[in-house]
């Protein structure tokens, strides 16, 4: 009975809008969605999206993400249509704002990782690593003294390139720098990553073999690791987010997983098709973005995030 009543109440919301299958794993879960929350399509027809990021602005904010393989950046704001931002995008993955408010962009195409200027201009920040390009920078993430911590895993990667690099590094870039600094050497496929809410702590997913996200103390200009802070099933862990308390938001195979800080699982928010990466934003930053292959969601949240 209770699946029959799913099937009619799904038939009977408008189109682009689900009931949210919100998962509460343990109690404390209740402080994060309401069973009755509601996933909303506010994107879809597209090939592979990724890299949301939230900004601020004097008309209410929007939402910039990625198509990769479109190389397109979109925007999306309430109330408006959909509107393609960039194109060529670089295969535009990962997208971040930097300590300006300016946008950094880690680009598949590019093989680098590009800065928008107040002019409009795009500049490269850095392509190469001691003499040879870059894989693909995927995803990225700011220090508090406004360094670049970014991973560089081979999916960008077309056919016919080889890798130049002997290893799928997680990287930092300095303030100013031009060349960045491997700070983790042993990852299979690092992949996303984001710092607790005091950067105190770095997370980096591994979407390889091992299916897991590893956590390091920040130490300067170095990482010291603590270990395995969660494995993720089904699926790999792929883009994260954090919240105002310190819970790590992970997609999934089935939808986005979330954390205590303590590495406990304690809810899901399911999604219809698998995601790849979220973010916090909206007006009150309790709103989850969630971006998933052709589709991109968004579903109202109890906690405020971080961007």
């Amino acid at each position: 009975m209770k699946g029959c009543f799913s099937v009619l109440l799904l038939l009977l919301l408008p189109q682009g809008l689900f009931s949210a299958n919100i998962q509460a794993l343990k109690p404390e879960f209740s402080a994060v969605a309401d069973e009755s929350a509601e996933l909303v399509e506010i994107a879809t027809g597209l090939e592979f999206t990724e890299g949301p990021v939230w900004i601020g602005g004097k008309e209410g904010g929007y939402l910039l993400f990625s198509d990769i393989p479109a190389d397109k950046i979109y925007r999306w704001a309430p109330e408006q249509a959909l509107s393609v931002w960039r194109t060529p995008s670089g295969n535009s993955n990962g997208l971040l704002l930097d300590s300006r408010g300016r946008l950094l962009v880690c680009e598949h195409g590019g093989r680098r990782v590009s800065l928008t200027l107040d002019s409009g201009e795009v500049a490269t920040l850095c392509d190469s690593f001691n003499g040879g390009r870059l894989n693909s920078p995927n995803d990225i993430a700011l220090g508090t003294d406004g360094s670049l911590w970014f991973t560089d895993p081979p999916y960008g990667l077309g056919k016919q390139e080889e890798s130049e690099q002997g290893a799928c590094y997680v990287f930092r870039l300095a303030p100013g720098a031009k060349a960045p600094t491997a700070v983790v050497e042993d990852f299979n496929r690092p992949n996303g990553i984001v710092f607790s809410p005091d950067k105190k702590v770095l997370y980096i997913s591994d979407s390889g073999s091992p299916h897991h996200i590893r956590y390091f103390r920040v130490a300067g200009e170095n990482l010291e690791e603590i270990g395995v802070f969660a494995v993720i099933s089904p699926g790999g862990p792929d883009g994260m987010c954090v919240d105002s308390e310190g819970r790590l938001y992970s997609t999934a195979g089935d939808g986005v997983h979330v954390f205590s800080p303590d590495g406990t699982l304690i809810g899901k928010i399911i999604t219809p098709r698998m995601p790849a990466n979220c973010c916090f934003g909206g007006k009150e930053w309790k709103t989850l973005f969630i971006t998933a292959r052709p589709d991109v969601y968004a579903v109202k949240l109890k906690v405020k995030g971080l961007p």
